[in-house]
């Protein structure tokens, strides 16, 4: 339980109620408080532990299509770097003259 939770429950324990009720009320108020913003989410259905799995495949996905697309763009770009390098020792060595002759 929370801290405030811990001292209204003492507070309540202090007046008369018995911890047994009040932790009962407290559980009873937590299920109550869940099922309304299930409810509220549109959750609440048969179709929602389906919709739930759903979800979580679509986000799996575009995690996996943002680190795959991340890294064909690291690839692609140590590729490129790796080509300019040649291109610029090919130019260094005055190979493409050579090459010609």
């Amino acid at each position: 339980m929370t801290t405030m939770l811990e001292r209204l429950v003492a507070q309540a324990e202090a007046e008369g109620a018995t911890r047994v009720t009040l932790r009962a009320l407290v559980e009873e108020a937590c299920e109550i408080g869940a099922a309304r913003a299930l409810r509220t989410l549109g959750l609440m259905d048969d179709k929602a532990g389906p919709d739930i799995i759903e979800l979580r495949q679509l986000i799996q996905g575009w995690r996996d299509a943002k680190k795959s697309a991340l890294m064909a763009m690291i690839a692609w770009s140590v590729r490129s770097a790796v080509a300019l390098l040649l291109i610029g020792l090919a130019y260094r060595l005055d190979l493409i003259t050579r090459l010609k002759q």
